[in-house]
């Protein structure tokens, strides 16, 4: 059994049952501890089957749905609306909460936040759907409530929350929800009164506009946000730098989408994504090492990871296959799990372009095995595994067929 992949169908599984991990812990008679360490895949054996048997029966789910289905990774429709919802309040679009309420302290919204946010670059996309809600609605809460120092960091918090949402809903697919997401976290950076806040915000913005189709504006709030907040970031040492980095990488994606739907002059176009991506490498270097500076991940070697996804956006695949060859193999382990999955993919969909079908399926099935949500959930690689099965791939047929069948595709 994998322990990891147990434990997080039994997280799963409670948050659809809204049991909070105390009481799953009360409901079978065990410790929190006990409970913390079998969701995060920690604990010294793994469970014997009596002991499956009573989880299944406490979550009123099926052995086998709880051992082996792999649809219970992905978020269900119902928990995607709960996040739509919660974006749609009065309280919440206003920031006017009950005025009655005790807001939770800065110190335990962080907590959640980063615990939230280490989910996701864990690649646990699937559980935020029943994370967000009562984030945001704490973090707004937080925001109005409080005073001084702890209102703007309330304010810093409830900006990254939005962004989580809105990268949420990028691996959701729902691209209209995460420009939502996106313009709200930049109003509440604005309010934090905090560069790096302001920054953070942006790329994620132009992110969500990319994905949404409105490349060519991502490009621009992208770099005028730079331009606007370059003199103050390159004051805040790695932090400043990781975030202005972080502009110009978006700045390169979106500007690879404007030249790909260009129609008159898209060599033209392109031209300006390598000037992008050579900005955000010369931030790297002065950085000097791989980071982790507010879950960018910036440093050379995500650098080279853009790099791979704009040769994918540009559809030059050969190229995108070469560039994620020369990126060093330590630098990669040294990224979260979601990076180094969404290079797989991207390196799946490069492969597909160059025609190296049978090599896409195995890197998707790399992929699966590090990060199973980027594959099993999120549309656009679903939508790789249904061109590849449309194309066909060769002595990867069988492989391509269960790997479909996992993500739920239609016979």
């Amino acid at each position: 059994m994998d322990r990891i992949q147990f434990g997080r169908r039994v997280a799963h599984w409670r948050g659809r049952r809204r049991l909070s991990q105390q009481e799953f812990a009360s409901l079978m008679q065990r410790s929190l501890r006990w409970v913390e360490d079998l969701e995060g895949g920690r604990r010294q054996a793994d469970p014997n089957l009596s002991v499956v048997t009573e989880i299944a029966a406490r979550l009123n789910v099926t052995v086998d749905r709880l051992l082996y289905e792999p649809a219970v990774l992905c978020p269900a429709d119902t928990e995607i609306e709960a996040v739509r919802a919660v974006l749609q309040r009065h309280d919440i679009i206003t920031g006017r909460t009950d005025a009655d309420a005790e807001p939770v302290s800065v110190a335990a919204l962080r907590r959640a936040l980063v615990y939230a946010r280490t989910g996701f670059q864990a690649g646990h996309f699937a559980q935020l759907g029943t994370q967000i809600p009562a984030l945001l609605a704490d973090a707004t809460r937080a925001a109005e409530h409080h005073r001084g120092e702890d209102q703007q960091e309330a304010c810093r918090l409830l900006s990254l929350s939005l962004e989580l949402t809105e990268a949420a809903a990028i691996k959701w697919g729902d691209t209209e929800l995460a420009v939502v997401a996106g313009h709200r976290a930049v109003a509440a950076a604005e309010r934090s009164e905090d560069p790096v806040i302001m920054a953070s915000a942006a790329r994620h913005l132009a992110d969500a506009m990319t994905s949404h189709g409105q490349a060519k504006a991502a490009v621009a709030f992208a770099t005028a946000a730079a331009e606007r907040l370059r003199p103050e970031l390159l004051r805040r040492g790695s932090l400043g730098l990781s975030v202005l980095g972080m502009l110009f990488l978006k700045a390169a994606l979106a500007q690879a989408a404007v030249a790909e739907a260009d129609d008159h002059s898209p060599d033209a176009a392109a031209r300006a994504v390598p000037v992008f991506l050579d900005e955000a490498d010369e931030y790297a270097a002065q950085l000097g090492v791989d980071g982790n500076e507010l879950w960018t991940s910036f440093g050379a070697t995500n650098c080279g990871l853009y790099r791979v996804a704009a040769h994918v956006q540009l559809c030059a695949g050969a190229d995108a296959v070469a560039v994620a060859k020369e990126i060093p193999a330590a630098g990669l382990e040294a990224l979260p799990r979601e990076r180094r999955a969404h290079l797989l993919t991207d390196r799946a969909r490069a492969e597909t372009q160059a025609g190296m079908r049978e090599e896409a399926v195995a890197t998707l099935l790399e992929a699966e095995a590090l990060a199973p949500e980027e594959v099993l959930c999120r549309p656009r690689t679903k939508a790789l595994v249904e061109d590849l099965r449309l194309l066909g791939a060769g002595s990867a047929e069988g492989r391509l067929r269960s790997l479909a069948e996992r993500c739920g595709l239609p016979r």
